[in-house]
C-alpha cells in the first residue's frame, strides 16, 4: 500500500501567503468603502432648512447633518454631501475649503477637487435661499 507523502511546508510560504491574504482583505474594504462613497446619502429631505445665511461665511462652509454648505463669493450659496468619494469619509468646513480628515483630499468651496487622493468632486446637493433660510431643493 503507497504511503502518502507529506513535504514539509516552508515557513517563508505560510508567511506570504498571510500577507497575501490580508492586502487581499484590506483592498476589499478599501473597494467596499469607494462603491458607498459613489452614492452619497443624505438624510435631509427636500423642503428641510439648513441653516440660515447669516451662519455660512463668505469664503468659508458650515456642516449641517451630512451637509456641508459653502459661500464661494458673496450672495452664492452651494451644498455638497459631506462624504469623500475617496474613502467615504465625512469632509468638513476647513479654512477657505472643505477637506478630508481621513487621507487628506481637499476640495474648494465649489466642491472641486484641489488635492488628492480623491479623483472626483463632491456631489451637489440642489439647495434655494428661501428668505433668510437655506433650504434643500
Amino acid at each position: 500500500m503507497d504511503q502518502p507523502v507529506s513535504t514539509p511546508v516552508a515557513r517563508r510560504t505560510v508567511l506570504t501567503g498571510a500577507a497575501v491574504g490580508a492586502v487581499a482583505l484590506t483592498a476589499a474594504a478599501c473597494g467596499d468603502a469607494r462603491q458607498a462613497a459613489t452614492k452619497p446619502k443624505t438624510t435631509e429631505t427636500p423642503g428641510t432648512a439648513l441653516t440660515t445665511t447669516d451662519k455660512v461665511p463668505v469664503g468659508g462652509g458650515v456642516v449641517t447633518g451630512d451637509i456641508v454648505v459653502t459661500q464661494p463669493v458673496a450672495g452664492q450659496y452651494k451644498a455638497f454631501a459631506r462624504t469623500c468619494p475617496h474613502a467615504g469619509c465625512a469632509v468638513a468646513a476647513e479654512g477657505a475649503g472643505l477637506a478630508c480628515p481621513c487621507h487628506g483630499s481637499r476640495f474648494d468651496l465649489s466642491g472641486e477637487v484641489t488635492q488628492g487622493p480623491a479623483a472626483s468632486n463632491l456631489t451637489s446637493v440642489p439647495i434655494r435661499v428661501d428668505g433668510t433660510d437655506i433650504v434643500r431643493a
